[in-house]
């Protein structure tokens, strides 16, 4: 098999990238837990949560939006249950279904910690590029996401925020 190897450029920008993929995950961790007791993974749920219509998904479509699998995503509600800010019940629309909702304290958490992660995602993402590079990461991430969701599962959560 001949391996098509990646040219100095490109291995430019990809070792770039993977750098990035390893250091931000725990950059944003550490404020989080720092400021707020939450992983950003737990600040991801109770975020889906609180732009949820009633601040209540079902468990399937928090896993589909948070892309995780149902037990991971399982573990860390029953975690987040343990400390008020999340609760689970039975769907009213199909029993075998569960739903997920923030509670007021879950709400109280969000607001608490959203400044603090914004800030950070703010200094390390933001304020280092300029206007064009915030519009060519849009588009890289794009390019990106297509190859890596084609059938556009995560799509919802990703364009959320697109003008139009």
């Amino acid at each position: 098999m001949d391996t098509p190897w990646l040219d100095r450029r490109q291995l430019r920008a990809w070792i770039r990238l993977a750098a990035v993929l390893e250091l931000l995950p725990g950059v944003l961790d550490a404020q989080l837990r720092r400021d707020t007791g939450l992983t950003h993974f737990d600040y991801y749920v109770l975020a889906m949560l609180s732009e949820a219509p009633g601040r209540t998904l079902r468990m399937t479509e928090l896993a589909r939006q948070t892309n995780a699998t149902l037990p991971r995503l399982s573990h860390v509600v029953s975690r987040l249950e343990g400390r008020g800010l999340v609760e689970r019940f039975p769907c009213p629309a199909d029993r075998r279904a569960t739903n997920a909702r923030l509670t007021g304290p879950g709400w109280g958490k969000v607001q608490e910690a959203a400044p603090g992660h914004v800030a950070t995602v703010r200094q390390h993402v933001v304020d280092p590029l300029t206007d064009e590079q915030i519009d060519q990461l849009a588009a890289i991430g794009d390019a990106l996401l297509a190859r890596l969701d084609p059938s556009g599962t995560m799509a919802a959560t990703y364009t959320r925020y697109d003008e139009g």
